[in-house]
Parts: C-alpha cells; structure tokens; sequence
C-alpha cells in the first residue's frame, strides 16, 4: 500500500489505538477490498482533500447493507472521487441504478477511469449540481417517492437536515439512509473548550444537533456506529 494512502485511511479512525484500527484495517477490511476500490483511494491519497475520502472500514458496512437490502436502485449526494459510489456500483445487479449528485465533476473524474475499469460506469447517473436543487426536481415526479432501496449522504453538512427530508420522501419503507462524518473526529463528546479550531467546533454544535433530530425521528430506525468518523444508519419505518 502506497505511504500516503495508508496515512490518509489511519486519519479516518475514531478509535484513540492506532494500533488497534491498523489491526481491524489489515486483518478484516483491506484483505477483502475489491481491487478497482483500492486502485480509488490510491488516487485519492495525492488530492489535496484525501481526508474527505470515505473510509474503507465504513465502505465495508455500507455494502453489507447493500447485500443485506438486496438494493437496487440508489442515490449517492456527494460524491468526491467515487469511492463510496464505486462500492455500491460493485454491489448492486447488474442492472441497478445509482444517481449521483455533486457540485464538482473534476473530482469524480479521477476515480471515473477506474469505474470505467470496472465495467460498472453504466449504472450511474452522475448529476453536476447543488443537491437541494437536483432532489427537488427529482421530487418533482411523483413516482420518484417511496421508489429508492438506499441512499447516502456525504456532502455540505449544514444541509443535512434538509437533505433528510428529501431523501426520506424518495425512500421506500424498510429503505436506508446512511449519514457520514456524525461524530466529527470524536468531538460531539467533548467541552467546547476542548475543540480545536473554528471550523471543528461549529461541525460539533452541528452534528450535537442533527444526531439529536436523528435520534426523535419516529420515522426512522437508527443505528451510530463509529467507523470512519462516525457513520449514522437509518432505516424509514413509515
């Protein structure tokens, strides 16, 4: 594994033991990882921005809850360089559909080659474009509701909460929605006081509050598991 690859995916883990994520990371996650998703983060690791790279350890429950749903049909809202998207490209038929939305091409088009490489590039729709906009177009059409097995949020966090909304009207019941980044590099246990920098503290208050909304939503199940920087999993009851 290239240096930079392995520091940039040792950075993503909220456990305190390095040591002991190195350990889950070569003996359960990295052995298993396909090879095209290992070619992705490889790429990734010299962008400027790697640390947005969705992490392995989480990469490998989300397509446990692909199989386990036996999704077909999905929507990705933020995309980066395509790692989590090329997951679930590799997961769902042959025949599934992904839509994809992110604001910047240029960085899906690093992993693009590699999807292509794939073979998997026939099942996505990516869509250049804020998000909001784009989900309410896709609301537009009636029969867009209650027609999606998954979905997964990783973009501007501040929108999460209106992302939620949307997602949950274009989600079938028993469909799972999954939220990245909602313990925000440990810091929603901690005293401001604590927090380093700006940016940190305000994506603390955040996600204190947005995990409090997840946590009353009587529409959803949920479950936080901390892999990665926290993932959230949320399955629609009604």
């Amino acid at each position: 594994m290239a240096e930079s690859a392995k520091k940039t995916i040792l950075s993503k883990g909220l456990l305190k033991n390095e040591e002991l994520y190195k350990y889950i990371l070569e003996t359960s996650v990295l052995p298993r990882e396909p090879q095209p998703l290992k070619e992705i983060r490889e790429a990734t690791a010299a962008h400027p921005w790697a640390v947005k790279a969705f992490a392995p350890d989480a990469g490998q429950s989300i397509q446990m809850v692909l199989k386990l749903l036996n999704a077909k049909k999905t929507i990705e809202i933020g995309v980066f360089t395509g790692y989590s998207l090329l997951l679930t490209a590799l997961s769902i038929p042959d025949d599934g559909k992904i839509i994809a939305i992110d604001v910047d091409r240029s960085n899906y088009e690093i992993g693009l080659p590699i999807i292509k490489r794939a073979g998997v590039e026939h099942k996505i729709n990516f869509i250049e474009s804020q998000a909001l906009p784009a989900l309410d177009k896709l609301l537009e059409d009636q029969e867009n509701e209650g027609s999606l097995d998954f979905a997964l949020v990783d973009a501007d966090k501040e929108n999460n909460n209106k992302y939620h909304e949307r997602v949950l009207k274009l989600l079938k019941v028993g469909g799972v929605v999954v939220y990245d980044n909602t313990l925000w590099k440990g810091t929603v246990c901690l005293p401001e006081d604590e927090v380093d920098g700006e940016r940190n503290k305000e994506m603390r208050k955040f996600y204190m509050g947005f995990n409090k909304h997840l946590a009353t939503d009587s529409r959803i199940q949920i479950c936080v598991a901390p892999l990665g920087d926290g993932i959230t999993i949320c399955r629609r009851i009604y």
